[in-house]
């Protein structure tokens, strides 16, 4: 029996947390080895682990796969949740690439300088709720089932429900206007494996705080 994945990155968000969400949505359990010093960050690069000299890095199967996208692709397609033909994944991709593009704004929001923020804020609810919601929304409401591809749990469903918790912690009321994304909100919370990820003391990690921010900028300059 291999191994459990692990994870190896800081102790927060950043790229690593949509791959934590997707192997938890899955009901695969994982071990977490946190990058905290730059010393640990070299010993990886010196130690010749990081393809790009970059993490995150999963150990995975025998690899240790680095590159966000393609971690995310595997684990997605290992367990079931890329859909069931060429067309079904090309969906899956396409929803995946527009939440990704919206959860880029709002992970690198916390390391903008102050004077700019505000103004990096309106911008992530004003694409969230002009050029990404309503995508959703009316995709679901085209598609007339309970989630986003086919009638199944996908790894379109696990990102979406992902960056509409961001979007909350940037605006409780972001979804006001969107009806069957609340409605999906609820559903996808309550997908088992997903409920257990979002109960306190799961390794679903916090928002990033400035604390965390003065971390990171340590370990990477």
């Amino acid at each position: 029996m291999a191994g459990k994945p692990k994870l190896h990155y800081t102790k927060g968000r950043g790229k690593m947390e949509s791959i934590r969400w997707l192997l938890a949505a899955a009901g695969v359990e994982f071990e977490e080895e946190f990058i905290e010093t730059k010393e640990d960050l070299e010993k990886l690069r010196n130690d010749g682990v990081l393809l790009f000299q970059q993490v995150p890095m999963v150990e995975i199967d025998g690899m240790r796969m680095v590159q966000t996208r393609a971690i995310l692709s595997y684990i997605a397609a290992k367990y079931n949740l890329y859909g069931k033909d060429l067309k079904e994944r090309a969906w899956i991709d396409m929803y995946v690439e527009g939440t990704t593009d919206l959860m880029g704004m709002m992970m690198y929001l916390p390391f903008q300088p102050a004077d700019t923020k505000e103004k990096n804020l309106a911008l992530i609810i004003e694409r969230a709720t002009t050029r990404y919601f309503p995508v959703y929304e009316k995709a679901l409401k085209d598609h007339g089932q309970d989630y986003l591809v086919g009638n199944k749990l996908s790894w379109a469903d696990i990102h979406l429900l992902e960056a509409i918790l961001m979007a909350e912690e940037c605006k409780p009321d972001i979804l006001s206007a969107f009806p069957l994304l609340q409605a999906f909100k609820g559903r996808i919370s309550n997908v088992p494996t997903i409920k257990k990820f979002l109960q306190p003391g799961s390794q679903r990690k916090p928002p990033t705080d400035e604390k965390f921010v003065a971390v990171v900028r340590k370990i990477f300059n």
